[in-house]
């Protein structure tokens, strides 16, 4: 059977992107696994599920990442030492093509374990991106004067609700609790945000459609296999997270974005109310995409100068989805302006306020 060339270009795209994001290693391992999949092999099999999926099925699935995810996990897990020997880690460079022949090997032996990975929707919790909402959640608070009630939406494992307990240096300027366990820079251009603003945080929640529970390895190793395994600053970030996650006992709800936001998040009078979210909006439907915005206009229509509510994302440009940026409605008013555009994984901030 001829291999889905939709399902083809899709792999050797995300390798591409994976090369520019800082990721030689998986970008080494979609390239082979694509011309596998074109001769037959292994990947053909375990992709069956997306053999006539067209090239917009196969990135809204993220088909390519949750192949490199499984793979990723059966090391994390011990399960395939061959495969583990072949990966990078601290202080020793992988070896793709080693790991490629390891991981053909291992997508027989352990088929069915990665194809039940395969059919689970990646879930990521990047923690990097709250330096791109940390100056967000500034400048509310330096223009309302009010603590702060934070709802995270899609929060995954509910990791960057702890935002305003992280460390931040965002160039020339830092921020945050100069003691944590998690500590975050990036390539910060412009003028910096406002750190001297008065942050006090007086309630925090979250909802995701199928949070990840931080209490089981299991989910905990998922959510660490989607972190690309060249990028050892970006595990040992996430590990320091999840930490803090367990220590403060933190808890995502299952809940529909929707119906949560409109049920939690409603104005209340003597502190800003604040929704946010992050990279989720390009994989809801439009249609639900549309109910969330009238969710939150209707909130914000509610909002007061005693009861301000903000709307604080990092999503891809509505004008051009290659661009992310950092963008922020505050009612009352309502006025949306771009305060950034950022890096996916939240490595550059270029701030234009």
């Amino acid at each position: 059977m001829t291999a889905n060339p939709d399902l083809v270009r899709n792999l050797h795209l995300q390798a591409k992107a994976c090369e520019k994001l800082g990721s030689p290693f998986n970008s080494a391992l979609l390239t082979a696994a694509a011309h596998d999949l074109e001769a037959g092999g292994p990947v053909a099999d375990l992709l069956a599920p997306w053999s006539t999926s067209d090239l917009k099925k196969a990135f809204d699935d993220a088909v390519a990442l949750r192949l490199v995810g499984g793979l990723h996990d059966l090391v994390l897990e011990g399960a395939a030492p061959a495969l583990a020997a072949a990966y990078p880690s601290a202080g020793r460079a992988g070896d793709p093509v080693a790991a490629w022949t390891a991981a053909r090997a291992a997508m027989v032996e352990h088929r069915d374990r990665l194809a039940d990975f395969l059919g689970h929707e990646p879930q990521t919790n990047e923690v990097r991106r709250a330096i791109c909402l940390a100056p967000g959640f500034l400048t509310i608070a330096r223009e309302t004067g009010l603590p702060i009630r934070a709802f995270e939406i899609a929060a995954s494992a509910g990791l960057n609700l702890n935002w305003d307990r992280f460390h931040y240096d965002f160039g020339e300027a830092q921020w945050g609790d100069a003691a944590a366990s998690v500590r975050l820079d990036t390539d910060w251009t412009g003028p910096a945000p406002p750190v001297d603003a008065q942050v006090q945080v007086i309630e925090r929640a979250a909802c995701d459609r199928r949070p990840i529970a931080l209490s089981d390895p299991a989910e905990r190793r998922r959510l660490l296999a989607y972190v690309w395994p060249d990028q050892i600053e970006r595990l040992a970030r996430i590990r320091a997270a999840i930490g803090l996650a367990l220590e403060l006992k933190v808890e995502v709800e299952t809940a529909d974005a929707v119906a949560w936001t409109s049920a939690r998040a409603a104005p209340r009078v003597g502190a800003v109310t604040c929704a946010y979210h992050s990279v989720f909006w390009q994989y809801m439907p439009p249609e639900s995409q549309a109910a969330l915005t009238r969710t939150l206009q209707a909130l914000g229509a509610r909002a007061t100068a005693q009861a301000p509510f903000a709307w604080l994302r990092m999503e891809p440009s509505p004008e051009n989805l290659t661009i992310m940026e950092v963008r922020l409605t505050l009612w009352p008013g309502g006025e949306t302006r771009i305060l950034a555009e950022v890096h996916p994984h939240g490595a550059s901030v270029a701030w234009k306020e």
